[in-house]
């Protein structure tokens, strides 16, 4: 089982939600877990009757929320603790140090630091990661209609005295209003298509599922993107 971490306090719902998606289009067992202070999952995911805890099923991924810890999670589900998770890939979205600490994301194969260039978006997710006591490896995953050196110098410097080793290489999402309807088009509709996203914001999405899988799959993401985009 592969743990992925979705780490910031800029919003990550669907961002994480479509990347899920594409795994399950690969037949990759996905569970979702949201830990965010927010939980908008609990918002734009259709639940029947949702309680303080509950896991969901919406599009093939299984949707977790209101739990404090994988083990948590497991007792919900009535498996020993010592029992691993039946799924291939877990992704958590955090935007606090509590789960960050919780659900173990120091030991994640993939962590990735999600973040739009205003100051909230920026310190609230710094401020996840204020504890740590080793240094962690994270991906720059960056929103914004036109990354700027500048920006990116900013962030940096807030980041001055973080332990983290950030990767050489960052993913970058345009903030495009296209996105945001077919986004908004999507949730209204309580679905996840493809079809009115960018190019570009569809290659960011086959980059990061191509880098979680861990292996050459870029023609397979791509057509699992296509088979989404196709509603098939």
């Amino acid at each position: 089982m592969k743990k992925v971490g979705f780490i910031g306090g800029y919003d990550k719902t669907d961002l994480i939600l479509y990347i899920a998606k594409i795994m399950t289009v690969l037949k990759q067992k996905v569970l979702v877990v949201d830990t965010t202070i927010t939980q908008k999952s609990r918002y734009i995911v259709p639940a029947m009757a949702p309680t303080l805890k509950y896991i969901t099923t919406f599009e093939d991924i299984d949707i977790a929320c209101g739990f404090t810890d994988l083990e948590d999670l497991k007792h919900y589900i009535g498996i020993p603790e010592e029992q691993e998770l039946d799924y291939d890939l877990v992704l958590v979205d955090t935007d606090n140090l509590e789960s960050f600490e919780s659900y173990g994301l120091e030991g994640a194969n993939n962590n990735y630091f999600v973040t739009a260039f205003d100051n909230y978006s920026l310190k609230k997710g710094l401020e996840v990661l204020s504890g740590l006591k080793r240094p962690i490896h994270l991906t720059k995953v960056l929103f914004s209609v036109d990354v700027s050196q500048e920006e990116d110098d900013y962030l940096n410097y807030l980041a001055l005295g973080y332990k983290i080793d950030w990767n050489d290489y960052k993913v970058y999402f345009p903030i495009d209003i296209e996105d945001f309807e077919a986004i908004n088009n999507n949730q209204r509709a309580s679905k996840i298509s493809f079809r009115n996203l960018t190019i570009p914001y569809k290659d960011s999405l086959t980059y990061i599922a191509n880098e979680i899988l861990g292996e050459s799959n870029d023609s397979k993401v791509r057509k699992a993107v296509k088979i989404i985009e196709r509603g098939v």
